[in-house]
């Protein structure tokens, strides 16, 4: 099968309204995110004529996106995927679509320049994707433009799209379809929520986690790009980095934002961090340590270390363990893990490819440090083998950071505050 995009990676789907009732310019809200710049500005910007827009403001939310995009989507950094409606169900409601697509994309409006494909909510099974992508033709072939040249992104909000997702690998690129122009599978827990007819005590969202799975693993097979929904509560950071944090070890790597806010925290979270850290099981919570004098000092009172005349006896909760040095060093190499820093990463690979050109297949790389727990100091060391498979992994996040870097010149100034100059030349060169 045949991509049909360029992106590698999508970090930040953002949506604003496309007409706001009741203000001298309808139109302030896209106007508005239309000019956001640098790690405020998302990878994929989706002036939202679905949900975001009440129904009787979304003919002139149509015309807003024309006007706007033509205005200042040349200078807009990110790509721009408008939402317009549809459902699996309603004939009418995908027809009402279809128009918008049409007036959207007329070239004689000067906004389908700047425009890199649609988004269709509410899809159902595979028959229904292949209406999405036929209208998306016809727009095409109405308009004079290539065919395919239209991406189509659809919002995973239903079990029969959910179903559907498995049945792409075997529907793309078939002749007489035009698949190939999808691009994102994006969730959109609340309606798949309603359509699943779940119910929780709290009244508040399942985790959905085998919906974000299976859409992973079909954009994996797929060659698409997977998008995690909503995070409703704005103002919890901490749950939106959670969120984030889960979605990434399931290879969910985007994240809808719902605010300039959230879009900056999405933008930033799956890059490397800007230093390594260490961290600690204390008694089933994991703890940073704090960098001291080149030591990582534990500052809490989950765990204890007291040196004695024949050892050391270390305190995990309530449990005590009497050790000798040997077996005190075991315990904390259990407990301690380290998070790479950028420059790690790159230090690694680079090492890595340097022993590949002496003709080695595999090498230590040693992590050490001192960690002091009530005052008592003992050195860890521990051994990483890398191989091809483990240089091959620590390559996903450096591949993501070179696409940010290739695909958002406006984030170069972030980049090298964040990293510094020296260590984002190499990010740019190695692998």
């Amino acid at each position: 099968m045949e991509r049909k995009h360029d992106r590698k990676f999508v970090r930040t789907f953002f949506t604003s309204p496309t007409a706001v009732e009741g203000e001298d310019d309808s139109a302030k809200m896209i106007r508005s995110a239309s000019q956001l710049r640098g790690m405020q500005a998302p990878d994929v910007w989706v002036p939202d004529n679905e949900d975001a827009t009440a129904p009787s403001m979304r003919d002139e939310g149509a015309d807003n996106i024309v006007e706007v995009v033509a205005e200042n989507g040349a200078d807009f950094p990110g790509e721009i995927h408008p939402r317009i409606v549809w459902h699996r169900d309603s004939p009418e409601t995908r027809y009402q679509g279809f128009k918008h697509m049409l007036k959207i994309a007329d070239p004689e409006k000067g906004a389908i320049d700047h425009i890199d494909g649609f988004v269709v909510p509410e899809v159902g099974d595979i028959d229904d994707w292949k209406k999405a992508d036929e209208f998306l033709t016809i727009v095409e072939n109405e308009h004079g433009l290539e065919e395919g040249s239209i991406t189509m992104s659809v919002i995973i909000e239903s079990g029969a799209a959910e179903i559907a997702m498995e049945s792409l690998r075997e529907e793309i690129g078939k002749p007489s379809n035009n698949l190939e122009r999808l691009f994102l599978l994006v969730d959109g827990e609340v309606d798949y929520t309603k359509d699943m007819r779940a119910i929780t005590p709290t009244g508040g969202l399942p985790p959905w986690a085998e919906l974000r799975h299976n859409t992973s693993r079909a954009a994996s097979a797929a060659g698409l790009i997977a998008v995690d929904g909503p995070y409703d509560d704005i103002r919890d950071i901490e749950g939106y980095h959670e969120r984030m944090t889960d979605n990434q070890s399931k290879g969910m790597l985007g994240i809808w934002s719902l605010t300039p806010g959230q879009v900056v925290e999405a933008n930033r979270s799956p890059l490397p961090p800007e230093r390594g850290s260490w961290l600690i099981d204390a008694d089933g919570r994991e703890v940073e340590l704090t960098p001291e004098d080149g030591t990582q000092v534990y500052d809490g009172n989950r765990l204890g270390l007291e040196e004695t005349d024949d050892g050391y006896v270390l305190r995990v909760g309530s449990e005590e363990l009497e050790l000798d040095e040997e077996q005190l060093h075991e315990e904390l190499l259990d407990l301690t893990s380290y998070v790479p820093s950028m420059n790690d990463i790159v230090d690694s690979m680079e090492e890595f490819e340097a022993a590949k050109e002496a003709g080695l297949g595999a090498i230590a790389m040693e992590q050490s440090t001192t960690i002091v727990i009530d005052g008592v100091a003992v050195d860890i060391a521990k051994d990483r083998m890398w191989d091809e498979a483990t240089y091959q992994a620590a390559q996903t996040p450096i591949t993501l950071f070179q696409d940010v870097y290739e695909n958002r010149p406006d984030q170069h100034d972030d980049l090298v505050e964040m990293y510094g100059e020296e260590v984002v030349e190499r990010a740019t060169n190695v692998g």
